[in-house]
């Protein structure tokens, strides 16, 4: 409770410098209240409907795909036989989540580079022509998903594991008394009792589908305009003009507003799931 006063509500108070031409040397008491100025910065500009599209449709893709991977790997570590075998297999799958994505970037660019790339070298053993990837954005939704879940869906899969260990394995025998296979005791024992678990941590992640995975996307994609088409998000984009201008009240009016419309998605989701499965809704 302290940590959250501290770090979440108390910082709240900041939100003024939405509506101000804040200047630090003034502070916020001091600067020019400006109204709804800073907000119109972000959609005056001719490219605010790609960019939320690409925010939308990559954080879209990455909870869904991760999702379905984190939810079919816990399945199989806890369908795998031998103690030591399921450590090995969950600490090899988690690990990657531990990486910094800067460090990622690097292998990633061993990959796909042009000249040389590891891609372009199998191609070219294959007699196919290369793939110029790094000025490609069609390619880079896909690269990014596989990235996402490589990277976190091991970690991802820690709940839904502990999920299914809390499963009464009475069930289970139960099924086995009745003829139920493998396969069919995980379609209908796991899989249902494991549904409102996905439906609370995906409300949970849609509360951010305006925030775009800025560690992830600058690291990887940096500064190379081919490919803003489809990476550029409004997290990457704050980051630029805030770098070039040099306005924080700009950056904190968009940042207030995807905080926002996290939060209206979140209540419009719950209220979803409230009415289709009461006992996965958050309140």
């Amino acid at each position: 409770m302290i940590w959250f006063f501290v770090f979440a509500y108390l910082p709240m108070g900041g939100i003024i410098i939405a509506f101000q031409d804040f200047k630090a040397m003034k502070g916020i008491a001091g600067s020019e209240f400006v109204g709804l100025k800073n907000f119109q910065f972000f959609f005056q500009s001719g490219d605010w409907i790609k960019i939320v599209t690409n925010t939308v449709f990559l954080n879209v893709l990455f909870i869904t795909f991760n999702t379905l991977a984190a939810v079919l790997i816990a399945i199989m570590i806890t369908e795998l036989g031998g103690k030591w075998f399921k450590k090995i297999a969950q600490s090899v799958m988690i690990f990657p989540h531990f990486l910094s994505w800067t460090v990622v970037a690097m292998f990633v660019m061993a990959f796909v580079a042009t000249d040389g790339g590891f891609v372009n070298q199998i191609l070219t053993m294959l007699g196919l022509p290369a793939v110029q990837l790094l000025s490609s954005p069609g390619y880079w939704p896909l690269i990014l998903v596989l990235l996402k879940i490589w990277h976190g869906a091991g970690f991802g899969s820690i709940v839904y594991m502990a999920t299914i260990s809390g499963i009464n394995p009475d069930i289970y025998e139960s099924a086995s008394i009745d003829g139920a296979s493998r396969l069919q005791k995980i379609r209908y024992i796991t899989l249902p009792l494991l549904k409102p678990t996905v439906i609370l941590l995906t409300i949970l992640a849609v509360g951010g589908i305006f925030n775009g995975d800025f560690g992830m996307i600058y690291a990887i994609i940096g500064r190379n305009p081919l490919l803003y088409p489809t990476t550029d998000v409004i997290d990457t984009y704050l980051f630029r003009a805030m770098m070039d201008l040099g306005d924080m009240s700009m950056s904190a009016a968009i940042g207030f507003m995807q905080s926002l419309v996290g939060f209206i998605l979140v209540l419009t989701v719950n209220s979803i799931a409230k009415k289709v499965a009461p006992e996965s809704a958050i309140f």
